[in-house]
């Protein structure tokens, strides 16, 4: 496996402690609709709204935060898989989308930041 995609499942697997420690469920991971992934779904602590969560993760700030790599493309890519999903699993909840930023190595999180309902698919398709 690619060094990139060695750093993106280790940030997606800490996202999932992150996202279980807070009371989440996460119900899917890596669910693929051709080329369209969702990194992880989730059901709420209080199990009312499913959760599409894009996990961004780097090695370093010094560039690009990882939350400014979900352009309005990655948005609108998100939508479709995560409409499709609903509609295949008959899913009958809320639906919002947040956005887990990594920073760290597979040694240490250097941070974690957890951006809840952070875009609208609505207002980008």
């Amino acid at each position: 496996m690619a060094e990139h995609n060695d750093l993106g499942k280790w940030g997606e697997d800490e996202a999932v402690f992150y996202l279980e420690d807070k009371g989440y469920t996460i119900i899917d991971r890596d669910w693929r609709l051709g080329r369209r992934d969702l990194d992880i779904l989730a059901y709420t602590p209080d199990g009312s709204t499913l959760v599409v969560v894009e996990v961004k993760t780097r090695t370093g700030g010094k560039y690009q935060q990882p939350e400014e790599a979900v352009t309005p493309s990655k948005m609108r890519n998100l939508a479709i898989a995560a409409n499709a999903y609903v509609k295949e699993c008959q899913v009958d909840k809320e639906l919002r989308f947040d956005v887990i930023s990594i920073v760290g190595s597979e040694h240490q999180v250097k941070s974690l930041q957890h951006l809840k309902d952070a875009f609208n698919p609505m207002l980008i398709l």
